[in-house]
């Protein structure tokens, strides 16, 4: 297979969140699929497999695991497929559903690419987990930002969205990650999507990712999805609207994430972004 490196949601391969993409991994198992992951050592990697009707199925690996859906690896693959082949809309298949992605170029030529979530939804979360988390993370509920309130959310993965009431706050990350690898396997949350609200429609995320094997993923696509389903189901953003995140900013690799909610309750999120290779 032939393994290619990007990061997305960046123009500078020293921001962004790196990504591995295999643009054919056809015949290749689990095993190879996850060693492969491991090896490449990123957040996620993306294996790729043309299906003959047309779409692509794509898998997801982390250094640890497999993982239904991944929004970094799928900008950067769907850049890595755009070099090669051309800039256009593709379908894909993923394990959490059918997702959508459409490559073009902006007018500095930069390939820029946008993805259409599946549906997205949200749930509770329970008083005593969110006691736990908040525990693990060193958080207190004064710590928190009312006008958000916790929440899991979907768009591919599960992401409990916490809000800090402060960018300071935001900024102090220190926690157990056995712990809360340990909350997070037993409620099947991928990452934990840490917002602060610093405008109506400018925010700043971090996302701890102890099931891959990360600390703090510096992009996480997945998550800005979910975030953006999350708003529009309890009404935080008038809609249709047009959202940036700002991610990695505090561990040195900036990113930016453009999230576009439309109004419709059951429509998928769209998340946009760069991608360079490495």
């Amino acid at each position: 297979m032939e393994i290619l490196r990007y990061v997305a949601f960046s123009t500078d391969p020293k921001g962004g969140n790196p990504a591995g993409v295999v643009l054919d991994a056809t015949g290749a198992d689990d095993a190879t699929l996850l060693a492969t992951a491991a090896e490449v050592g990123y957040s996620e990697t993306a294996f790729v497999v043309e299906s003959g009707d047309g779409a692509l199925d794509v898998r997801y690996f982390s250094p640890l695991a497999e993982v239904s859906f991944c929004g970094h690896a799928t900008i950067a693959t769907a850049v890595a497929h755009a070099e090669r082949h051309g800039t256009g809309r593709l379908r894909l298949r993923t394990a959490a559903g059918p997702v959508t992605v459409t490559t073009d170029r902006a007018a500095d030529g930069t390939l820029v690419a946008t993805l259409v979530s599946v549906a997205p939804r949200t749930a509770p979360v329970e008083e005593a987990e969110l006691a736990e988390l908040l525990g693990i993370l060193g958080w207190s509920a004064e710590d928190l930002d009312p006008a958000l309130p916790p929440r899991a959310a979907f768009a591919g993965a599960w992401h409990p969205v916490i809000a800090a009431a402060s960018r300071d706050r935001l900024a102090g990350l220190d926690y157990d990650m056995a712990a809360l690898a340990a909350l997070m396997a037993r409620k099947d949350w991928t990452t934990i999507d840490l917002v602060w609200r610093e405008s109506p429609t400018v925010f700043h995320a971090r996302n701890p990712f102890p099931p891959g094997g990360v600390v703090e993923d510096p992009a996480t696509g997945a998550a800005a999805a979910a975030f953006g389903g999350y708003l529009r189901e309890l009404g935080l953003v008038p809609t249709p609207a047009t959202l940036t995140i700002h991610q990695g900013t505090d561990m040195g690799r900036p990113s930016t994430i453009t999230v576009t909610v439309p109004t419709e309750a059951d429509a998928g999120i769209g998340v946009t972004g760069t991608a360079v290779r490495l």
